[in-house]
């Protein structure tokens, strides 16, 4: 088996037979098994699979039990040499799941690598970043970010203009986990996702984990991806997404969470 594509899905089964469709239509010439990994699974999602999709398997969940969990389940069946992560917003393009393999296959130093990912008017969504740090969290989160400091806080964080205008391979701290592949071997160097986190930041805990094992984390523009992205922890912007946006605070206690993790190690 080259191949194993684990889908994060969470009751948008149109949004999920878009992506399935791209991924057929993407891999026709790989040895590849799929899986479907359902949150709160639905009638549909199931009658979805079952009747338009009978090669990919489904692995449902009755509760939203988070990411971490969901991908570790699939984790736990996947048999390919190397896996594909994606959310079900994600749809593949041509080409670009070969060249994912093909640059993993020649390049034995890096353990993760992710597309460049786009919106659905071409425009590129920054998914590369610097490992996360409490001043940027600050810069983020409050009105400092709209101070000098918090400025360049953000900036140091978020690789905006690398995602943007990098055309070739580039490393990076970690990446968005929406779309990434992995070496099935480096599994048992890093071990699974994290599950202490729920959502948030277990993608940067990971891609962490692959650079301390020695394998770099790689931002790989040439293979591209269509994200239908919504970012559900920031609505109306500072205090009152804190106090009213319950994503907004999953993503604070995740944080904590990574910075306890790696206390001694966090750069002020």
């Amino acid at each position: 088996m080259d191949l194993s594509i684990i889908i994060t899905h969470y009751q948008t089964p149109e949004l999920l037979d878009l992506c399935l469709d791209s991924i057929i239509k993407a891999t026709k010439d790989i040895k590849k098994e799929i899986i479907v990994v359902d949150s709160e699974s639905r009638e549909d999602t199931r009658h979805l699979i079952k009747e338009k999709y009978k090669q990919v398997r489904i692995l449902p969940f009755r509760k939203n039990v988070g990411y971490a969990k969901l991908v570790n389940a699939g984790l736990r069946k996947v048999k390919g040499e190397f896996i594909l992560i994606l959310n079900a917003d994600i749809i593949v393009t041509e080409n670009s799941i070969d060249k994912m393999l093909d640059f993993l296959r020649r390049h034995p130093e890096v353990g993760i690598i992710g597309p460049r990912l786009m919106d659905f008017t071409g425009k590129i969504q920054i998914s590369c970043f610097a490992n996360p740090t409490l001043g940027a969290l600050l810069a983020r989160r409050t009105i400092l970010g709209k101070t000098r400091w918090g400025r360049k806080k953000l900036s140091e964080f978020v690789l905006n203009e690398a995602c943007k205008k990098v055309n070739r391979p580039l490393e990076v701290d970690w990446l968005q986990g929406s779309a990434i592949m992995i070496k099935r071997c480096l599994l048992d160097k890093i071990g699974y996702l994290d599950e202490n986190f729920f959502i948030y930041f277990e993608d940067a805990d990971w891609c962490r984990r692959c650079w301390q094992a020695g394998k770099k984390v790689i931002y790989f523009p040439s293979a591209k991806m269509f994200h239908y992205y919504h970012r559900a922890s920031k609505k109306w912007g500072g205090f009152l997404d804190l106090i009213l946006n319950k994503y907004t605070r999953i993503h604070l206690i995740s944080a904590l969470k990574y910075f306890w993790k790696y206390r001694y190690k966090v750069k002020k």
